[in-house]
């Protein structure tokens, strides 16, 4: 009987194979990890993050992937690390040999330092979003840096604050890796512009959630101009404890804030008057983004999406086209290799933010859009002409 039954699937599949009907493709399970916060002050953060992997995850799936001749299936897999470069190191490690991760995501500049001292000798592609110079400088052959570099920002920034309210300036931003970083090129810019430091205070962002002391010490100062910025509900809150406490100038937001999310905090617009920071998400003119947008809201109900999420949505929509491109989904040197060609070919409605490709360094290049707040509303412009 066992005899028959054999013979009958041999018979069964040679007819099939005939006919043209071959048996299905297995397919092959390919994870992509993620090392972020996913609790404390930064939650938010590292959940829009994640929210912009599940969908790129979600659509690639839905529209099937397969590279060399397999099909293959994406998953993300989660992890916590508090913001704690150190926990990120470890939950790389979880990933690669528990998972075997084809790649690691890393939303901050401290966890994806201390990602680099492993992945290439784990060999595991690092998708560090963060816009730190430094993550592409160290040489490393396996990174991606998502965003632009933020030295791009600081000169255009700098001269339309000190431009519109004076040389004076107080900072008052987080005091974690990325922002010291930020701080460390602002403040030579600020007075290479002719303006003075006339206050620092860096406070804990991530975990203190009450700004009036430390806000209050650097507006004894005077300043003209405060220059901030963290996780975007915490700074939303020194927005708003600043012009309590009667501070009427402007605000030079780091980019890792988003001036929408910081004026759900301040009841709207309004406390960001004078503002200069990256252009929210939501208010972005073009069709690409708008379609994108309205995507986002379907799939989550009740949120707006911020860069955090539409440019690492557009970071896994290149990492599984730059496979399918390597005819590889283990080969982080090859799919490293194929991501500039990945983002040219990258479909517009998966690359809202219109990045142009990836330097050999392994940066990602754009001519970005930014917002200033006048009259209570943002106003969008190229940083190519703000730098003008």
């Amino acid at each position: 009987m066992k005899r028959k039954t054999i013979l009958r699937l041999c018979a069964s599949t040679f007819a099939a194979t005939l006919l043209g009907v071959a048996p299905a493709m297995a397919q092959q399970v390919v994870k992509i990890g993620y090392s972020g916060p996913l609790s404390g002050g930064a939650a938010l953060y590292g959940k829009n993050v994640l929210s912009g992997m599940e969908m790129a995850i979600k659509e690639i799936n839905e529209a099937g992937l397969e590279v060399a001749g397999q099909k293959v299936k994406l998953e993300v897999v989660a992890l916590d690390d508090k913001y704690n470069p150190s926990e990120t190191a470890i939950n790389t490690q979880r990933l690669v040999q528990e998972h075997k991760a084809a790649a690691v995501l890393v939303p901050h500049s401290g966890g994806s330092f201390a990602v680099q001292a492993i992945n290439e000798q784990q060999k595991v592609l690092l998708l560090s979003y963060t816009s730190v110079p430094q993550i592409t400088e160290k040489g490393n052959k396996l990174t991606l840096r998502i965003p632009p570099e933020f030295t791009s920002y600081i000169k255009p920034f700098v001269g339309h604050a000190m431009g519109k309210y004076g040389k004076n300036v107080a900072v008052a931003n987080a005091d974690h890796d990325y922002a010291k970083a930020w701080t460390a090129a602002f403040k030579p810019a600020w007075e290479a512009a002719g303006g003075k430091v006339v206050a620092e205070n860096p406070m804990s962002y991530n975990r203190a959630t009450d700004f009036y002391s430390g806000v209050s010490r650097v507006l004894a100062s005077k300043p003209d101009v405060l220059f901030i910025g963290g996780a975007s509900e915490p700074t939303g809150l020194v927005v708003k404890q600043a012009r309590e406490l009667g501070f009427k100038g402007g605000f030079v937001i780091i980019d890792q804030a988003k001036m929408d999310e910081i004026g759900k905090i301040t009841g709207g617009y309004g406390p960001l008057e004078g503002s200069i920071g990256v252009l929210p998400v939501v208010e972005d003119s073009t069709a690409v983004t708008k379609a994108f947008v309205e995507r986002f809201r379907k799939l989550n109900p009740g949120r707006d999406p911020s860069s955090e999420v539409s440019l690492n949505y557009s970071a896994v929509h290149a990492t599984a086209l730059a496979m399918k491109l390597a005819g590889s989904t283990s080969d982080a040197a090859a799919i490293r290799a194929n991501l500039d060609k990945a983002f040219k070919a990258l479909p517009d409605a998966y690359n809202p933010h219109n990045i142009d490709g990836v330097n050999e360094r392994g940066g990602s290049t754009a001519n970005t859009r930014v917002a200033v707040i006048e009259g209570g509303k943002v106003r969008e412009i190229r940083l190519s002409e703000l730098a003008k």
